[in-house]
Protein backbone atom coordinates (compact mmCIF):
# COMPACT_ATOMS: atom_id res chain seq x y z
CA UNK A 1 0.00 0.00 0.00
CA UNK A 2 2.83 2.34 0.79
CA UNK A 3 4.30 1.73 -2.61
CA UNK A 4 0.85 2.18 -4.17
CA UNK A 5 0.27 5.71 -2.78
CA UNK A 6 3.86 6.77 -2.84
CA UNK A 7 4.37 10.11 -4.68
CA UNK A 8 7.71 11.27 -5.76
CA UNK A 9 9.12 14.42 -4.28
CA UNK A 10 8.96 16.34 -7.57
CA UNK A 11 5.32 15.32 -8.03
CA UNK A 12 4.49 16.45 -4.49
CA UNK A 13 6.01 19.82 -5.16
CA UNK A 14 4.07 20.15 -8.41
CA UNK A 15 0.77 19.24 -6.73
CA UNK A 16 1.47 21.65 -3.90
CA UNK A 17 2.12 24.40 -6.42
CA UNK A 18 -1.10 23.66 -8.25
CA UNK A 19 -3.01 23.74 -4.95
CA UNK A 20 -1.52 27.11 -4.06
CA UNK A 21 -2.44 28.46 -7.50
CA UNK A 22 -6.00 27.14 -7.19
CA UNK A 23 -6.46 28.76 -3.78
CA UNK A 24 -5.10 32.05 -5.10
CA UNK A 25 -7.45 31.96 -8.08
CA UNK A 26 -10.42 31.21 -5.78
CA UNK A 27 -9.54 34.16 -3.55
CA UNK A 28 -9.23 36.46 -6.57
CA UNK A 29 -12.53 35.31 -8.02
CA UNK A 30 -14.32 35.87 -4.72
CA UNK A 31 -12.82 39.30 -4.35
CA UNK A 32 -13.74 40.21 -7.96
CA UNK A 33 -17.29 38.98 -7.41
CA UNK A 34 -17.72 41.24 -4.39
CA UNK A 35 -16.28 44.17 -6.30
CA UNK A 36 -18.50 43.45 -9.26
CA UNK A 37 -21.63 43.49 -7.11
CA UNK A 38 -20.82 46.84 -5.59
CA UNK A 39 -19.93 48.24 -9.02
CA UNK A 40 -23.18 46.98 -10.49
CA UNK A 41 -25.14 48.54 -7.65
CA UNK A 42 -23.37 51.83 -8.20
CA UNK A 43 -23.97 51.70 -11.95
CA UNK A 44 -27.64 50.85 -11.40
CA UNK A 45 -28.04 53.81 -9.05
CA UNK A 46 -26.38 56.09 -11.60
CA UNK A 47 -28.60 54.70 -14.34
CA UNK A 48 -31.76 55.26 -12.28
CA UNK A 49 -30.72 58.80 -11.48
CA UNK A 50 -30.04 59.57 -15.13
CA UNK A 51 -33.37 58.00 -16.12
CA UNK A 52 -35.23 60.10 -13.56
CA UNK A 53 -33.45 63.21 -14.82
CA UNK A 54 -34.28 62.35 -18.44
CA UNK A 55 -37.92 61.65 -17.51
CA UNK A 56 -38.17 65.00 -15.77
CA UNK A 57 -36.59 66.73 -18.75
CA UNK A 58 -38.97 64.94 -21.15
CA UNK A 59 -41.98 65.91 -19.04
CA UNK A 60 -40.77 69.48 -18.97
CA UNK A 61 -40.34 69.53 -22.74
CA UNK A 62 -43.81 68.03 -23.22
CA UNK A 63 -45.34 70.61 -20.94
CA UNK A 64 -43.55 73.35 -22.81
CA UNK A 65 -44.73 71.88 -26.13
CA UNK A 66 -48.38 71.46 -25.17
CA UNK A 67 -48.67 74.54 -23.01
CA UNK A 68 -50.35 76.69 -25.66
CA UNK A 69 -51.10 80.13 -24.26
CA UNK A 70 -54.81 80.89 -24.14
CA UNK A 71 -55.93 83.30 -26.83
CA UNK A 72 -57.36 86.51 -25.46
CA UNK A 73 -60.94 87.00 -26.66
CA UNK A 74 -62.12 90.52 -27.41
CA UNK A 75 -65.87 90.60 -28.08
CA UNK A 76 -67.04 93.51 -30.20
CA UNK A 77 -69.77 94.26 -32.71
CA UNK A 78 -69.02 92.92 -36.18
CA UNK A 79 -70.60 92.38 -39.59
CA UNK A 80 -69.76 88.87 -40.88
CA UNK A 81 -69.95 90.24 -44.44
CA UNK A 82 -67.14 92.76 -43.92
CA UNK A 83 -65.19 91.80 -40.78
CA UNK A 84 -61.50 91.11 -41.40
CA UNK A 85 -59.46 88.23 -40.02
CA UNK A 86 -58.12 90.24 -37.08
CA UNK A 87 -61.62 90.95 -35.78
CA UNK A 88 -62.84 87.40 -36.41
CA UNK A 89 -59.86 85.84 -34.65
CA UNK A 90 -60.26 88.27 -31.78
CA UNK A 91 -63.83 87.02 -31.33
CA UNK A 92 -62.45 83.58 -30.53
CA UNK A 93 -63.06 81.89 -33.88
CA UNK A 94 -60.56 79.32 -35.08
CA UNK A 95 -58.26 80.14 -38.04
CA UNK A 96 -59.88 77.46 -40.21
CA UNK A 97 -63.31 78.93 -39.44
CA UNK A 98 -62.08 82.36 -40.53
CA UNK A 99 -60.80 80.81 -43.78
CA UNK A 100 -64.25 79.26 -44.36
CA UNK A 101 -65.88 82.68 -43.90
CA UNK A 102 -63.49 84.20 -46.44
CA UNK A 103 -64.16 81.38 -48.93
CA UNK A 104 -67.92 81.76 -48.46
CA UNK A 105 -67.74 85.50 -49.15
CA UNK A 106 -65.37 85.01 -52.11
CA UNK A 107 -67.90 82.64 -53.71
CA UNK A 108 -70.63 85.26 -53.48
CA UNK A 109 -72.14 84.17 -50.19
CA UNK A 110 -73.90 86.81 -48.09
CA UNK A 111 -74.99 86.70 -44.48
CA UNK A 112 -78.44 88.29 -44.54
CA UNK A 113 -79.34 87.48 -40.94
CA UNK A 114 -77.64 86.12 -37.80
CA UNK A 115 -79.14 82.69 -38.50
CA UNK A 116 -77.02 82.51 -41.67
CA UNK A 117 -73.87 82.96 -39.58
CA UNK A 118 -75.03 80.10 -37.32
CA UNK A 119 -74.45 77.73 -40.25
CA UNK A 120 -70.68 78.33 -40.06
CA UNK A 121 -69.04 74.90 -40.00
CA UNK A 122 -67.78 73.97 -36.54
CA UNK A 123 -69.57 76.82 -34.74
CA UNK A 124 -71.03 75.48 -31.50
CA UNK A 125 -74.30 76.58 -29.93
CA UNK A 126 -72.41 78.03 -26.97
CA UNK A 127 -70.15 80.13 -29.20
CA UNK A 128 -73.05 81.28 -31.39
CA UNK A 129 -75.04 82.43 -28.35
CA UNK A 130 -71.94 84.26 -27.13
CA UNK A 131 -71.51 86.09 -30.46
CA UNK A 132 -75.20 86.68 -31.28
CA UNK A 133 -75.55 89.98 -29.36
CA UNK A 134 -72.58 91.39 -31.30
CA UNK A 135 -73.70 90.51 -34.85
CA UNK A 136 -74.67 93.62 -36.81
CA UNK A 137 -75.58 93.02 -40.47
CA UNK A 138 -75.68 96.12 -42.63
CA UNK A 139 -78.95 96.97 -44.39
CA UNK A 140 -76.99 96.90 -47.67
CA UNK A 141 -76.99 93.10 -47.49
CA UNK A 142 -80.74 92.67 -47.08
CA UNK A 143 -82.54 90.99 -50.00
CA UNK A 144 -83.47 93.60 -52.60
CA UNK A 145 -86.96 92.07 -52.86
CA UNK A 146 -87.72 93.36 -49.36
CA UNK A 147 -87.06 96.92 -50.52
CA UNK A 148 -88.23 97.08 -54.12
CA UNK A 149 -91.11 94.59 -54.14
CA UNK A 150 -93.35 96.60 -51.82
CA UNK A 151 -96.54 98.21 -53.17
CA UNK A 152 -96.18 101.67 -54.73
CA UNK A 153 -98.01 103.47 -51.94
CA UNK A 154 -95.86 101.87 -49.24
CA UNK A 155 -92.69 102.77 -51.14
CA UNK A 156 -93.92 106.34 -51.58
CA UNK A 157 -94.77 106.77 -47.92
CA UNK A 158 -91.45 105.23 -46.94
CA UNK A 159 -89.58 107.59 -49.27
CA UNK A 160 -91.45 110.60 -47.87
CA UNK A 161 -90.67 109.56 -44.32
CA UNK A 162 -87.00 109.20 -45.20
CA UNK A 163 -86.97 112.67 -46.78
CA UNK A 164 -88.42 114.16 -43.60
CA UNK A 165 -85.97 112.29 -41.39
CA UNK A 166 -82.58 113.87 -40.54
CA UNK A 167 -79.57 112.27 -42.20
CA UNK A 168 -78.23 111.05 -38.88
CA UNK A 169 -81.27 108.83 -38.31
CA UNK A 170 -82.05 107.63 -41.85
CA UNK A 171 -80.06 104.46 -41.41
CA UNK A 172 -82.22 103.56 -38.40
CA UNK A 173 -85.56 104.06 -40.18
CA UNK A 174 -87.41 100.75 -40.04
CA UNK A 175 -89.26 99.26 -42.97
CA UNK A 176 -93.05 99.49 -42.62
CA UNK A 177 -94.39 96.31 -41.09
CA UNK A 178 -96.84 94.61 -43.49
CA UNK A 179 -100.46 94.41 -42.38
CA UNK A 180 -101.50 90.86 -41.53
CA UNK A 181 -104.18 89.01 -43.47
CA UNK A 182 -107.58 88.53 -41.94
CA UNK A 183 -109.18 85.12 -41.57
CA UNK A 184 -110.42 83.90 -44.95
CA UNK A 185 -107.89 85.90 -46.98
CA UNK A 186 -105.23 84.01 -48.90
CA UNK A 187 -102.16 84.66 -51.04
CA UNK A 188 -100.60 82.49 -53.80
CA UNK A 189 -97.72 80.53 -52.33
CA UNK A 190 -95.71 80.20 -55.56
CA UNK A 191 -96.03 83.85 -56.61
CA UNK A 192 -95.54 85.74 -53.35
CA UNK A 193 -92.30 87.45 -52.41
CA UNK A 194 -90.97 87.80 -48.88
CA UNK A 195 -92.86 91.02 -48.19
CA UNK A 196 -96.18 89.47 -49.20
CA UNK A 197 -95.46 86.29 -47.25
CA UNK A 198 -94.89 88.35 -44.12
CA UNK A 199 -98.57 89.35 -44.25
CA UNK A 200 -99.49 85.81 -43.19
CA UNK A 201 -100.11 85.54 -39.43
CA UNK A 202 -97.27 83.61 -37.83
CA UNK A 203 -94.76 84.32 -40.63
CA UNK A 204 -92.03 86.90 -40.16
CA UNK A 205 -88.89 87.74 -42.11
CA UNK A 206 -87.16 84.52 -41.00
CA UNK A 207 -89.82 82.12 -42.29
CA UNK A 208 -90.48 84.26 -45.37
CA UNK A 209 -86.85 83.83 -46.45
CA UNK A 210 -86.99 80.10 -45.70
CA UNK A 211 -90.14 79.68 -47.81
CA UNK A 212 -88.60 81.45 -50.80
CA UNK A 213 -85.36 79.46 -50.55
CA UNK A 214 -87.17 76.13 -50.23
CA UNK A 215 -89.45 77.05 -53.13
CA UNK A 216 -86.41 77.72 -55.32
CA UNK A 217 -84.83 74.38 -54.38
CA UNK A 218 -88.05 72.46 -55.00
CA UNK A 219 -88.95 74.18 -58.25
CA UNK A 220 -92.28 75.32 -56.81
CA UNK A 221 -94.85 74.01 -54.33
CA UNK A 222 -97.50 71.54 -55.41
CA UNK A 223 -99.17 71.61 -51.99
CA UNK A 224 -99.06 74.02 -49.09
CA UNK A 225 -98.51 71.03 -46.77
CA UNK A 226 -94.92 70.90 -48.10
CA UNK A 227 -94.25 73.95 -45.91
CA UNK A 228 -94.30 71.61 -42.91
CA UNK A 229 -91.04 70.17 -44.24
CA UNK A 230 -89.44 73.45 -43.11
CA UNK A 231 -88.23 73.07 -39.55
CA UNK A 232 -90.59 74.55 -36.91
CA UNK A 233 -92.93 76.00 -39.53
CA UNK A 234 -96.23 77.13 -37.92
CA UNK A 235 -99.06 74.91 -39.15
CA UNK A 236 -101.55 77.67 -38.37
CA UNK A 237 -100.23 79.64 -41.38
CA UNK A 238 -101.25 77.00 -43.97
CA UNK A 239 -104.89 78.19 -44.51
CA UNK A 240 -103.60 81.59 -45.70
CA UNK A 241 -101.42 80.09 -48.46
CA UNK A 242 -102.86 78.54 -51.60
CA UNK A 243 -101.39 76.52 -54.46
CA UNK A 244 -103.11 76.53 -57.84
CA UNK A 245 -103.10 73.56 -60.17
CA UNK A 246 -101.86 75.71 -63.06
CA UNK A 247 -98.81 77.02 -61.16
CA UNK A 248 -95.63 76.75 -63.19
CA UNK A 249 -93.43 74.05 -61.63
CA UNK A 250 -89.77 73.88 -62.63
CA UNK A 251 -89.12 70.21 -63.42
CA UNK A 252 -85.85 68.28 -63.37
CA UNK A 253 -84.92 66.13 -66.38
CA UNK A 254 -83.89 62.88 -64.75
CA UNK A 255 -82.06 61.68 -67.88
CA UNK A 256 -79.87 64.74 -68.49
CA UNK A 257 -79.37 66.24 -65.02
CA UNK A 258 -75.88 65.88 -63.58
CA UNK A 259 -75.13 64.33 -60.22
CA UNK A 260 -74.73 67.79 -58.70
CA UNK A 261 -78.02 69.04 -60.15
CA UNK A 262 -79.86 66.00 -58.83
CA UNK A 263 -78.42 66.45 -55.35
CA UNK A 264 -79.67 70.03 -55.11
CA UNK A 265 -83.28 68.86 -55.02
CA UNK A 266 -84.57 68.48 -51.45
CA UNK A 267 -86.05 65.05 -52.17
CA UNK A 268 -82.84 63.57 -53.65
CA UNK A 269 -79.85 62.87 -51.43
CA UNK A 270 -76.29 61.93 -52.37
CA UNK A 271 -76.90 58.17 -52.58
CA UNK A 272 -80.08 58.59 -54.63
CA UNK A 273 -78.35 60.88 -57.14
CA UNK A 274 -75.50 58.41 -57.47
CA UNK A 275 -77.86 55.48 -58.00
CA UNK A 276 -79.78 57.41 -60.67
CA UNK A 277 -76.54 58.06 -62.57
CA UNK A 278 -75.48 54.41 -62.20
CA UNK A 279 -78.91 53.24 -63.39
CA UNK A 280 -78.71 55.44 -66.49
CA UNK A 281 -75.23 54.16 -67.27
CA UNK A 282 -76.28 50.50 -66.99
CA UNK A 283 -79.89 50.51 -68.24
CA UNK A 284 -80.01 53.60 -70.41
CA UNK A 285 -82.76 56.20 -70.49
CA UNK A 286 -85.31 56.28 -67.67
CA UNK A 287 -88.86 56.39 -69.03
CA UNK A 288 -90.71 56.08 -65.74
CA UNK A 289 -89.55 56.96 -62.24
CA UNK A 290 -91.38 53.90 -60.94
CA UNK A 291 -88.54 51.87 -62.45
CA UNK A 292 -86.39 53.10 -59.58
CA UNK A 293 -88.50 51.25 -57.01
CA UNK A 294 -86.03 48.36 -57.14
CA UNK A 295 -83.28 50.62 -55.83
CA UNK A 296 -82.91 50.43 -52.03
CA UNK A 297 -82.98 54.19 -51.36
CA UNK A 298 -86.12 54.93 -53.41
CA UNK A 299 -89.07 54.31 -51.14
CA UNK A 300 -92.62 54.53 -52.53
CA UNK A 301 -93.33 57.71 -50.55
CA UNK A 302 -90.19 59.38 -51.93
CA UNK A 303 -91.07 58.43 -55.51
CA UNK A 304 -94.58 59.80 -55.04
CA UNK A 305 -93.18 63.14 -53.82
CA UNK A 306 -90.72 63.30 -56.74
CA UNK A 307 -93.22 62.64 -59.53
CA UNK A 308 -94.44 66.27 -59.92
CA UNK A 309 -90.82 67.45 -60.26
CA UNK A 310 -89.48 64.90 -62.75
CA UNK A 311 -89.55 65.05 -66.54
CA UNK A 312 -88.09 62.61 -69.06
Amino acid sequence: MKNLFHILKNDRQALLGLLVIAVAIGVLLFANEDGKDSSDIMEEDIRRTEQAQNTTADDRRKKEYYAVPEKEIHLQTFDPNTADSTVLLGLGLQPWQVRNIYKYRANGGIYTCPEDFARLYGLTVKKYRELLPYIRISADYRPASEVYSTPHQVRTNSALSRLSTPDSSRSNTAMPYPQKLRQGQTIPLNLSDTITLRKVPGIGAHFARKIVRYRERLGGFVSNSQLLEIEDFPESALPYLTVRSDDDIHKLNINTATNEQLRRHPYINYMMARQICDYRRVHGKINDIDALRLLPTFKPTTIQKLKPYITY
